[in-house]
């Protein structure tokens, strides 16, 4: 599981959005429509799969023991930060010679 940023809260909105609320403030929507149908996310072409989105223990979203979304890519989406700014060890060391 890979979480950074923990959601506080979220919203089950439309059309297979959400709105997501991070515990650092961070707030916004996110359009997971292009999920439905692929993999896990077949559950939820049964819009009452989807609706049943919440926050889990560890601060992820999930819907039921298979379905789950990272929240760090959420934030990623939503915040338009770049890993780099999350992750500060991604940044490529600068070597001098």
């Amino acid at each position: 599981m890979c979480i950074m940023t923990k959601v506080k809260k979220i919203e089950v909105l439309s059309d297979y959005q959400l709105k997501v609320e991070f515990v650092d403030g961070v707030i916004g929507t996110a359009d997971l429509s292009h999920l439905v149908g692929k993999c896990v996310f077949n559950q939820w072409k049964d819009y009452r799969i989807f609706e049943q989105a919440h926050v889990g223990s560890s601060g992820q979203i999930k819907w039921n023991d298979e379905i789950e979304i990272c929240s760090d890519a959420l934030y990623l989406k939503i915040s338009c930060k770049n890993p780099e700014e999350l992750f500060p060890l991604l940044k490529p060391e600068t070597i001098n010679a």
